[in-house]
């Protein structure tokens, strides 16, 4: 056993243009390893490629070329293995409105192959938060129940990886936090964790490694940490003593006046230093009330690595 949940190596995926249209080459020879245990975001705007990642890894598309291991199985080789490995909430609430819960856990563990022995339905509609909902037809279930009901199909054969696409879109407060505590519970038992989400704080928050992929291909990959110190963009917010009528100005200085009258000036520490920063702000005649600086976050990163070149 190696210690990686997942390993990804020259893929590439191309679909067929329509008559007279281009070939579309989603995946452009995708090199990407998953340590085990880990929560591991997967981030890229749209378009760039995840969604036919993802769908990859479930065995839900095949791929053009290239090879794919999931918990040490090739999946060309072992393919009945390496899908049972994994376990996709997929985004879109495709359920079947006349099951109930506990009879849909009950058919998608059937399908994976789980004896009735083995099976946990009433544990996974605990953990979900549904177990006073488990003989409601699925129809009559809330959105955000519903989106509950997907995680625990995802749940039902104890796959050793979850992946867990967009999971909070659309979804109130309540429930993203239900939630994020079950990730965490499953992460806590052993279980690897892949995550998408247009939620860059979610990401920043919750995720021990980081890859950013866009137009089908990996343009960073790295510790949140790591992504987060390649940028050394720096915030400086000014609270003024009086309004602003002048901004300031300097080499490096980008300012803008906040809807509360806060002055905020962006630089990079290795150009500009604090200093000439604080001495643009008093050549424009502006008393400081008050002051702070702040880093560069995941957003920062993204809008860097993926912006068009």
């Amino acid at each position: 056993m190696t210690d990686e949940a997942i390993r990804i190596e020259a893929l590439r995926k191309t679909y067929k243009g329509r008559k007279g249209q281009p070939e579309k080459h989603a995946l452009k020879g995708i090199d990407l390893t998953v340590p085990r245990g880990s929560v591991f975001g997967l981030l890229g705007p749209n378009g760039a490629g995840k969604s036919t990642l993802i769908n990859i890894l479930a065995g839900l598309v095949l791929k053009s070329s290239g090879k794919v291991t999931i918990w040490g199985f090739d999946q060309d080789a072992n393919p009945r293995q390496s899908r049972a490995a994994i376990g996709v909430m997929p985004q879109e609430l495709n359920l079947d409105p006349f099951f109930t819960p506990r009879g849909a856990l009950e058919v998608q563990a059937g399908l994976y192959g789980v004896p009735k022995s083995e099976r946990d339905s009433d544990g996974i509609l605990k953990l979900i938060g549904l177990e006073d909902k488990a003989e409601a037809y699925a129809r009559s279930l809330s959105g955000g129940m519903r989106r509950r009901l997907l995680l625990g199909k995802a749940l039902v054969h104890r796959p050793a990886i979850l992946v867990l696409d967009e999971p909070t879109a659309g979804v109130d407060i309540e429930l993203r936090q239900m939630l994020w505590e079950n990730v965490r519970k499953l992460n806590a038992e052993g279980m690897t964790i892949i995550l998408t989400t247009h939620y860059l704080e979610e990401a920043q928050e919750m995720c021990d490694e980081i890859a950013i992929i866009n137009e089908g291909a990996v343009v960073a990959r790295d510790s949140t940490a790591n992504l987060l110190g390649r940028l050394d963009a720096r915030a400086m917010v000014v609270q003024p003593a009086d309004p602003v009528t002048t901004l300031p100005q300097g080499a490096g200085i980008e300012a803008e006046l906040r809807g509360d009258g806060a002055v905020v000036l962006r630089y990079h520490s290795n150009e500009t230093p604090a200093e000439a920063v604080l001495e643009a702000v008093r050549g424009a005649g502006i008393s400081i009330r008050d002051v702070k600086t702040e880093e560069a976050d995941l957003e920062d990163v993204f809008l860097a690595l993926t912006k068009s070149r």
